[in-house]
């Protein structure tokens, strides 16, 4: 008898364990890792704000959230193919993009800045890059505005790092840049500054497809209790 009910104890203890194994919601997640201090590499690691983000919104949900380094312009493609279950990489939650996936509410609002070699005292608004050849991220939120500035001489690249070292040997002009991994790239340069010139502000949100509204209502609630509790501010300061 003593047998028979240590069995089944470890019985009901392994079908506690497994039931709570399966129970644990696993998301994949689609980043692009070459967006400093967002998401970067660092020791063949991705780590930057938005991972630490997901990291507290984990805790706070019981979410598992596997990440995924891609190509920025591969990231909404993978996320309606089901390759990836959400998507977090600086992105804005623009009209277009809305049309076809679900986004969180804003988490951070970023701004577009222009980068120049030396001054540059023809800039005093964004069209000012009519004429110039400006190098933006292929899919980025400075492509869709240097692409409207009638005149400006688009040159798409897939990493920021490949435009800046297009400006620096004088390929282009300037690069639109986020405003946060802007200052990265110039913080080490005495040739690199960012101009004076009003700056186009943004929201990045978190997207997910369409019909997963409960999962956006659950991040939602995570990341409104993180700036609640403080959690926010300590990783917005360990980045900014």
């Amino acid at each position: 008898m003593k047998k028979i009910v240590k069995l089944l104890s470890v019985l009901a203890v392994s079908l506690l364990v497994s039931i709570s194994v399966f129970a644990k919601q696993v998301v994949y997640v689609g980043t692009n890792a070459e967006f400093a201090p967002f998401e970067y590499l660092e020791k063949n690691q991705i780590v930057g704000f938005d991972i630490d983000l997901l990291n507290a919104i984990s805790k706070e949900t019981g979410i598992e959230f596997k990440v995924k380094d891609m190509a920025f312009d591969g990231l909404l493609p993978a996320l309606q193919t089901k390759k990836v279950d959400l998507v977090i990489a600086g992105m804005t939650a623009t009209p277009e993009r809305q049309k076809t996936v679900l986004f969180s509410k804003p988490y951070f609002t970023a701004k577009q800045v222009i980068i120049t070699k030396g001054e540059d005292k023809s800039l005093k608004s964004f069209d000012n890059l009519a004429g110039k050849k400006v190098g933006v991220m292929l899919g980025f939120t400075g492509d869709s505005v240097v692409s409207e500035i009638k005149g400006a001489k688009v040159e798409r690249f897939n990493a920021a790092y490949a435009a800046i070292m297009a400006l620096n040997q004088g390929k282009i002009d300037a690069v639109v840049l986020d405003s946060e991994p802007a200052k990265k790239y110039i913080a080490n340069s005495k040739q690199l500054m960012i101009a004076n010139v009003p700056a186009e502000e943004e929201d990045y949100a978190i997207a997910v497809r369409k019909n997963d509204k409960a999962l956006i209502e659950k991040i939602d609630a995570a990341v409104a209790k993180i700036k609640a509790n403080g959690e926010y501010d300590k990783i917005l300061k360990k980045y900014f």
